[in-house]
């Protein structure tokens, strides 16, 4: 399964910090936090927001690096 815009959304916005939920359906959280995974939402993102991700096999919450297509997640836990 790719990426999926409808799978994404806000927890919490403040200060120009985001802070996302994904679910990644049928892709591991190893999928979910490679290079361009997230390109499709690169100008919903930013810098330094948190993403939570929950996969099949359990979840990760990752802060945002890169910029445009190149987006990726840099896992904390």
């Amino acid at each position: 399964m790719a990426f999926s815009l409808r799978n994404l959304s806000v927890l919490a916005y403040a200060n120009g910090f985001t802070l996302w939920h994904y679910k990644s359906g049928t892709d591991p959280l190893a999928r979910a936090i490679t290079k361009g995974y997230f390109a499709d939402a690169a100008d919903l993102l930013a810098a330094g927001d948190m993403v939570m991700l929950t996969a099949s096999e359990g979840g990760k919450i990752a802060t945002i690096a890169g910029a445009g297509k190149g987006i990726s997640l840099a896992p904390l836990c």
